[in-house]
């Protein structure tokens, strides 16, 4: 994000962006999530509009797009319920098809959605076992804002 995040900027993507998300693939709408929640910009018009054309294009998400758009959601604390329902009975559909990198993501997903709202029995809530093995065995350094997001959620549950 070079490290400017200009709520002009910003502003005037989302815009854009809510305009033309018809003419998004469903690796747009998860690249436009991911940057504006890893940027900590929680645009409601663009996080809604991404939300709508996803749980209607759910089929079209491979298991990348489906764990960066949930993991964007739950960043950004998104609290509307229908779009993590939608994901999650979906992705425990395909989960064997998700990396360790996915399983990661979607783990903080599911705690998101478990801390939230404690007495939705979300999918993915099933596998959290799973999910946690996965998030423990990356090797990788999270970026900061997972950092942050992880150690809050960890803290809470």
């Amino acid at each position: 994000t070079a490290g400017v995040a200009t709520e002009a900027l910003f502003g005037a993507i989302a815009g854009a962006a809510v305009n033309r998300i018809g003419e998004f693939n469903s690796q747009d709408m998860a690249n436009t999530a991911w940057a504006f929640a890893t940027a900590g910009v929680a645009t409601e018009a663009l996080f809604g509009a991404i939300a709508g054309a996803a749980v209607n294009r759910i089929g079209e998400f491979n298991s990348q797009d489906m764990a960066n758009t949930a993991w964007a959601f739950a960043c950004v604390g998104w609290d509307k319920l229908n779009m993590f329902v939608t994901f999650g009975s979906v992705i425990g559909e395909r989960l064997v098809d998700f990396t360790d990198a996915d399983k990661s993501q979607l783990y903080l997903v599911a705690l998101h959605v478990q801390l939230t709202w404690p007495d939705v029995d979300f999918s993915l809530s099933r596998h959290l076992e799973s999910l946690r093995s996965a998030y423990t065995r990356q090797g990788s350094a999270p970026s900061q804002l997972q950092g942050d997001v992880s150690a809050v959620l960890e803290q809470l549950g």
